[in-house]
């Protein structure tokens, strides 16, 4: 089992210092996943309305051939949501899409293709949460695709009926601290990039989590991009996500056609990526959320999670 795997950071929230329980939740590192739900996509089902037109035309030329390709790009993560969060994932970035010219109003998990309903992944977190009372998740939901107004409408209740009184309501960020979500018995909260958001007291809008993205394939340009950013970081009123990821470009994605993602573009840049993640310190000014691709591949969580050390006096360390 790769490091970091099995269930050693599943409760690292609620084993935290008092001392960091009782800062702003924004000041503390805490390890992402980006495009949470890739681990598993239907082949089956048409190429999702995220995609360039010559992708789409692509899969329907050499529709299995294409697709299989797609898989390789597409997948960001070997983990479910339950393997993340037993391992400390801690924040979650969500794309999602209903079928085109499906009937009903079902919304599916989306990156290139469609993967699992949304339905089953927020149960598998709240499964998890019922379990492990003082793990926080940051549910992150900034793309939509062939959505109407009555598909959010569905997506907003499903999120309610689902999490119910765990969603924490839109407040000011500063307030945010373990300790007060805690004795709310808080544990979700969810940002909604879309208007249909707006009226919702526990519906964060997208702006308290800026996650400036790099759109690079080169990881020098990545970790000049993130400094740059943490630097620019809102002083007041969001969170922030550091992206620590690659994205692949069409030539890239011929050139990689035969490794797809996980070779070509991440693990032979993952050194560089994971120097940058170890040399950061949490606490103000510094990083926040920080995500990555294929978060099994290295001790990613593990390492994000250590960073809140450097906020202890040899004192504090002591009195755990």
């Amino acid at each position: 089992i790769p490091a970091g795997i099995g269930n050693a950071n599943a409760n690292w929230m609620g084993s935290l210092p008092s001392k960091l329980s009782a800062m702003p939740l924004k000041h503390l590192a805490v390890p992402g996943s980006h495009d949470s739900f890739t681990y598993w996509v239907d082949v089956s089902a048409p190429v999702g309305p995220d995609q360039k037109a010559y992708v789409k035309y692509l899969a329907t030329m050499f529709s299995v051939v294409a697709k299989k390709v797609m898989v390789r790009w597409s997948m960001t993560q070997n983990l479910t949501f339950k393997e993340q969060l037993d391992a400390g994932i801690r924040y979650f970035d969500l794309r999602v899409s209903a079928k085109p010219g499906e009937l009903g109003n079902d919304i599916y998990f989306i990156h290139g293709l469609f993967g699992h309903t949304v339905r089953d992944g927020l149960i598998e977190i709240n499964t998890f949460l019922t379990r492990h009372k003082k793990e926080v998740v940051f549910l992150d939901f900034n793309h939509y695709y062939a959505m109407n107004a009555e598909h959010h409408v569905n997506l907003i209740n499903m999120l309610q009926q689902v999490f119910g009184p765990r969603l924490c309501t839109n407040c000011s960020v500063e307030s945010i601290t373990l300790d007060f979500l805690w004795e709310k018995k808080y544990q979700v909260i969810v940002f909604y990039h879309h208007t249909s958001g707006q009226s919702h007291p526990v519906l964060w809008p997208g702006n308290k989590i800026p996650a400036p993205w790099a759109n690079t394939t080169k990881p020098n340009k990545l970790t000049q991009f993130l400094d740059t950013t943490l630097k620019d970081r809102n002083k007041q009123g969001s969170f922030h996500v550091s992206q620590a990821i690659l994205t692949p470009r069409a030539n890239t994605v011929a050139k990689g056609l035969v490794w797809g993602l996980r070779y070509y573009l991440v693990e032979k840049n993952l050194p560089t990526i994971m120097s940058w993640v170890e040399a950061q310190k949490p606490g103000v000014g510094g990083v926040n959320i920080i995500t990555s691709d294929f978060v099994d591949l290295t001790d990613f969580a593990n390492i994000v999670i250590k960073l809140n050390n450097s906020l202890l006096s040899e004192k504090d360390r002591k009195a755990r």
